[in-house]
């Protein structure tokens, strides 16, 4: 195994570009990371990268060896599947990242209820409302709420979501209730914003008689935590843009209030996300089989 670890390790310094990072990826220490590359370059007889103080670039013998050892590695991955398949015992450590709102109301929740009936089967969770980089970043899978972009990961749609703008009843009485997305504009109302690289939420598309648009909205207070949004709209500190199941409960009591009504939101999609190399992994399969269909019940329970 130590010549396989060797290759993966290679892999992840290849494609994370950083021996850190890698040894962070596979949960071990620089040193280790730098060891293991030096023991693949060892036994090839080639230097795989080229070092400097700021960087860390394949060489041409780097950039042929990534291509087979990503083959070796798939072909390693699905044996073990095949084998862990046939003896319908998954097994081993799950790499999961999921949104802050989804990941506290459906995921979490339901981690206890998915270990009880695969116990040997262990979950490392991550919650963030950042882009994140699936690949990049080592994961198993990702749960993923908004706009799907193209890519080389494996996609399975769980539920289409509702959204809502909503805010508070004092916020309504301070400034007005606007009638719909141009009005948000013109009168100048305080959007709350979820901002972080990569983030498009301040830009809210909108259905209209024409059809979905966009409107650039801006506001003074903007977070990368959609639940402080959710907080600071409660404390009628402005309009905010949710899936309505991060809202519901909120809505149904009257702490916050519909707005803008005469072009809502156009809905988005929870999806979650596998990486091509492992999604044939059954562990990674029974955990998105329990996910998705525990996911689907949670969500459905929601619809108005």
């Amino acid at each position: 195994m130590a010549y396989v670890n060797n290759i993966r390790m290679f892999v992840r310094v290849y494609e994370l570009g950083n021996m850190s990072a890698a040894a962070r990826d596979q949960r071990t220490s620089p040193a280790v990371a730098s060891s293991r590359i030096a023991e693949l370059e060892k036994h090839l007889g080639v230097r795989l990268f080229n070092r400097t103080t700021r960087a860390l670039n394949p060489t041409e013998h780097g950039r042929l060896f990534y291509d087979g050892a990503c083959r070796i590695l798939e072909a390693i991955d699905s044996a073990e599947a095949a084998v862990m398949e046939a003896s319908q015992s998954p097994r081993g450590t799950l790499f999961v990242a999921a949104p802050l709102g989804v990941g506290r109301r459906f995921i979490a929740p339901a981690v206890p209820a998915f270990k009880a009936q695969y116990p040997q089967i262990d979950i490392r969770l991550r919650l963030s409302d950042r882009m994140i980089d699936v690949t990049g970043e080592g994961l198993d899978l990702a749960f993923h709420l908004g706009p799907l972009v193209d890519s080389d990961l494996k996609v399975r749609v769980i539920e289409e979501c509702p959204r809502v703008l909503c805010a508070a009843p004092a916020y309504i009485e301070r400034r007005g209730m606007p009638r719909d997305g141009q009005a948000l504009i013109e009168d100048g109302h305080d959007c709350l914003n979820l901002r972080f690289p990569g983030a498009r939420e301040f830009q809210w598309t909108l259905q209209t008689a024409d059809g979905p648009r966009r409107f650039e909205i801006s506001g003074p207070l903007e977070s990368d935590d959609g639940d402080v949004l959710t907080g600071w709209a409660l404390d009628g500190a402005g309009i905010v843009l949710k899936p309505l199941f991060e809202v519901a409960e909120h809505l149904e009591t009257g702490a916050l209030v519909p707005v803008a009504t005469d072009t809502p939101p156009i809905p988005t999609q929870l999806a979650c996300l596998s990486p091509s190399r492992r999604y044939r992994d059954p562990k990674v399969q029974v955990f998105t089989e329990f996910m998705v269909d525990h996911c689907k019940r949670a969500l459905r329970e929601l619809q108005p």
